[in-house]
């Protein structure tokens, strides 16, 4: 996650209480912050320093679980612009804000997906998830 991502997480997660299955699994996770203002992190979570590309191909190569990015806007369309994003999961949620972030902006690289499955929820929302078509 970025720094701002990560600061707003941490600062109600690890001691919110009722989260139940979710937050114990949520604390417990190992995270990995991308900053280069931050020098300590707390809440089982690394920094990942120096250059980019290659310290999240270094985190890519280890054995685990997948890498999820929570939120994290910014983080996101620099992976994307490295082509470093396998898997894109976009939840569609039933309400109109009529104002809010773009995810991908104006000038940013076309980028050609696969739908690889869409989920519709009873609550409406709906998750779709898809796959950089690589040449």
């Amino acid at each position: 996650m970025g720094r701002r991502t990560y600061q707003g997480l941490t600062a109600s997660w690890p001691s919110m209480q009722g989260t139940g299955t979710y937050g114990e699994r949520m604390n417990s996770l190992p995270k990995f912050v991308v900053s280069t203002t931050l020098s300590e992190v707390e809440w089982n979570a690394s920094l990942l320093t120096g250059d980019l590309p290659e310290a999240v191909s270094r985190l890519k190569r280890q054995p685990g679980q997948e890498i999820l990015i929570f939120g994290s806007g910014e983080l996101v369309r620099s992976l994307m612009s490295l082509d470093l994003i396998d898997e894109y999961r976009l939840m569609v949620f039933p309400v109109v804000v009529g104002r809010g972030k773009c995810l991908f902006r104006e000038g940013s690289e076309m980028k050609v997906l696969k739908l690889i499955e869409p989920r519709t929820f009873s609550s409406g929302v709906v998750v779709l998830t898809y796959r950089p078509e690589r040449s």
